[in-house]
C-alpha cells in the first residue's frame, strides 16, 4: 500500500529517513549515571583539595609547637642577632651538639666562627661550651681543639669552659680537653679517648653463594679495604699503625689540656677508649667538678645573662623544604590513584 504525501505517519511506523527513536526510559537512566560519576569526580577534586589543605595546616602547627614549647630555653638566652644596649658583662654560650662532622651543626666550620664571634665580643666575660656529643671525626675535632687553644693565647683575659650534659665521649671530649676547666653532671658519659674504623666484610658468603669478585687495581693496596676482598696480614698492620698515630694525637692534646690533673690515673686505662660517669671522670682528672652551664655562668665566671653564639640552622628553609616535599608525594599518589601519568 502507497502512502501520499499529506498522509500522517503512525508513531509507531519508522521510516528509511528517520533516524530510531530512543526510549525515554533510557535517557533518564543515562542522565542519572553521568550526574553521578559527574558528582563522583568533583567529590574526588574537593576531598584532594581539603587534604592537601589540612596537611599544610598540620605543618604549621608543628612548626609552631616545635618552638614555642620543645625549645623554650630560648626564651631565656640572648642571640647574637639581637640588639643588645645593655652594656654590661655576659656568658657566652657555644653548643657542640651531635656528630662532629663536615655535615652537621656540629662542624668546625661552624663551631669555630662562633668561638671567633665569642672572643671578639667586647662584653664577653667567659665562654662556655656545653657538649653534648658522642664523637665524630678526628680532623673536625682536631680544627676546634686548635682554634680554642689559639684565641685562648690571642684573649687571654676570657676564660673557656667545657660543660658536659649527657655525653662527651671521643671527639667531644677532644674539644673539651682544650678549655680551662670541665664541668659535667653525675651522671654523665665522659671519655671514650680512642680511635676506630669499622666495616664489614664478605668473603665467605661470596664464597658459599659463588660469587666471583673482580677488582682491578693500579697499586699493590689500592683495593686494601674492599669488603668483598680479603685482608692482608700487612693491610691489618698499616692500618692499625695508622690509627695508632691518630690515637697518640689525641693523647696528646688531652695531656696537654688536662696537664697534671691527670697525674696519678693509669694511663692504659684512662686512653682506652672506656668510658666513666661524670663522678668517675672527676676522681680521674678528666672532669674538674660537677655542674650546669647555669651554675658556671653565674657562680664561675659571675655573669649570669647568657648571650648565645650557637651558629642556627634556618627552620623556615628546612620547614619550607619538607613541607613542599610532602605536597609533592601527596600529588604524586593522587596521579596514580587517578591513573595520570605525566611524561
Amino acid at each position: 500500500m502507497s502512502v501520499t504525501e499529506n498522509q500522517e505517519i503512525p508513531p509507531h511506523v519508522e521510516t528509511a529517513t528517520s533516524p530510531p527513536q530512543v526510549c525515554k526510559e533510557d535517557n533518564w537512566e543515562r542522565d542519572i549515571l553521568n550526574r553521578l560519576a559527574f558528582a563522583t569526580l568533583n567529590e574526588q577534586r574537593r576531598h584532594r583539595r581539603w587534604r592537601i589543605f589540612f596537611i599544610f595546616l598540620f605543618f604549621i602547627y608543628l612548626f609552631l609547637i616545635y618552638f614555642t614549647v620543645y625549645q623554650p630555653e630560648w626564651n631565656n638566652l640572648v642571640t647574637v642577632e639581637d640588639d643588645i644596649t645593655n652594656t654590661g658583662k655576659h656568658t657566652a654560650l657555644i653548643e657542640i651538639d651531635g656528630v662532629i662532622a663536615t655535615d652537621t651543626e656540629a662542624s668546625a666550620d661552624k663551631i669555630v666562627s662562633s668561638l671567633q664571634k665569642a672572643f671578639k665580643d667586647k662584653t664577653t666575660a667567659g665562654i662556655i661550651l656545653r657538649i653534648n656529643s658522642p664523637g665524630g671525626s678526628p680532623v673536625q675535632a682536631g680544627y676546634i681543639n686548635d682554634e680554642i687553644n689559639r684565641l685562648r693565647k690571642q684573649y687571654s683575659a676570657i676564660p673557656v669552659y667545657a660543660v658536659i650534659t649527657d655525653i662527651c665521649a671521643s671527639g667531644g671530649y677532644y674539644i673539651a680537653a682544650a678549655a680551662d676547666k670541665i664541668y659535667a653532671d653525675k651522671a654523665s658519659v665522659v671519655g671514650s679517648i680512642g680511635v676506630l674504623m669499622n666495616g664489614f666484610g664478605f668473603v665467605q658468603a661470596m664464597d658459599k653463594l659463588g660469587i666471583e669478585r673482580r677488582l682491578l687495581t693500579a697499586g699493590e693496596h689500592k683495593g686494601f679495604l674492599d669488603p668483598f676482598s680479603p685482608m692482608k696480614p700487612e693491610d691489618i698492620d698499616h692500618i692499625k699503625n695508622l690509627l695508632n698515630d691518630i690515637h697518640a694525637q689525641f693523647i696528646n692534646a688531652v695531656k696537654t689540656g688536662r696537664g697534671e690533673r691527670l697525674k696519678g690515673a693509669d694511663e692504659a686505662k684512662l686512653f682506652s677508649g672506656l668510658v666513666w660517669t661524670g663522678e668517675q671522670a672527676v676522681k680521674l682528672g678528666l672532669v674538674d667538678a660537677l655542674g650546669s652551664a647555669s651554675y658556671v655562668a653565674r657562680e664561675i665566671i659571675k655573669a649570669e645573662k647568657i648571650k648565645d653564639f650557637t651558629p642556627k640552622p634556618n627552620y623556615l628553609d628546612r620547614f619550607a623544604e619538607r613541607l613542599g616535599t610532602t605536597l609533592a608525594e601527596s600529588f604524586s599518589r593522587q596521579l596514580k590513584v587517578t591513573g595520570a601519568t605525566i611524561q
